[in-house]
């Protein structure tokens, strides 16, 4: 691409990486060397996480805190502004 040059990567390094051919990596110089790093889709893991959290049975701790705090809830109002600020939503 336009003034570019290609670089070969070992196909090990690209594994040790978690990378293969075609991974886009951010690629700069520091202090003389070239260090590339792949880079990660934002959230990238993060359906698998929460399926893998959400099948694990929770604990009687987890279970006690899904309880506090529901009571009352109905009443509560919300206003913008900074504390003590007159202004009304």
């Amino acid at each position: 691409m336009g003034n570019s040059v290609g670089m070969i990567v070992p196909k090990a390094l690209l594994k040790e990486l978690g990378a293969t051919a075609g991974t886009p990596m951010d690629v700069r110089v520091e202090e003389g060397r070239v260090v590339a790093t792949p880079l990660r889709r934002v959230r990238e893991g993060w359906e698998e996480d929460a399926n893998r959290i959400g099948a694990e049975p929770l604990t009687e701790e987890e279970r006690d805190w899904m309880a506090f705090g529901d009571e009352g809830d109905g009443e509560l109002a919300w206003r913008s502004g900074w504390a003590g600020s007159t202004r009304r939503c």
